[in-house]
């Protein structure tokens, strides 16, 4: 299916103390109390970009983050990638990204930049 601006995907994930713990042997992390660590919320975006929007082959050029709020523990937050700008003669996506726990509230917002190039079809 060819992209287009104001395509988006999501995903929903509830992220407990053993993923945090598993993240802390993985990498070396600080513990981050009762709230979901950055590093796992754009996770979530890297996901949704190599899986879903635009998928498989998107090579991941430009992650910008700004964390408004901490994600408890223990309950949903919603990550969400849109298409904000195609440019097909370089092979580029921008997108807006978001996550937002189950009452709507904000707990990030930013931009990516992707090289789409690998993407069958992508600019059809």
């Amino acid at each position: 299916m060819p992209l287009s601006e104001g395509q988006s995907a999501q995903t929903t994930r509830t992220f407990t103390r053993a993923d945090i713990e598993a993240l802390q042997r993985l990498t070396g992390a600080p513990d981050s109390g009762a709230s979901v660590p950055e590093a796992l919320i754009n996770g979530m975006f890297s996901y949704l970009l190599g899986v879903d929007l635009p998928g498989q082959g998107t090579n991941y050029l430009k992650q910008e983050t700004e964390f408004l709020a901490d994600a408890p523990l223990d309950a949903p937050v919603t990550a969400t990638v849109e298409i904000t700008r195609l440019r097909p003669d370089k092979h580029l996506v921008d997108l807006a990204t978001t996550c937002r726990t189950q009452d709507g509230k904000l707990v990030a917002r930013g931009r990516a930049l992707v090289l789409a190039r690998d993407v069958a079809g992508a600019f059809a």
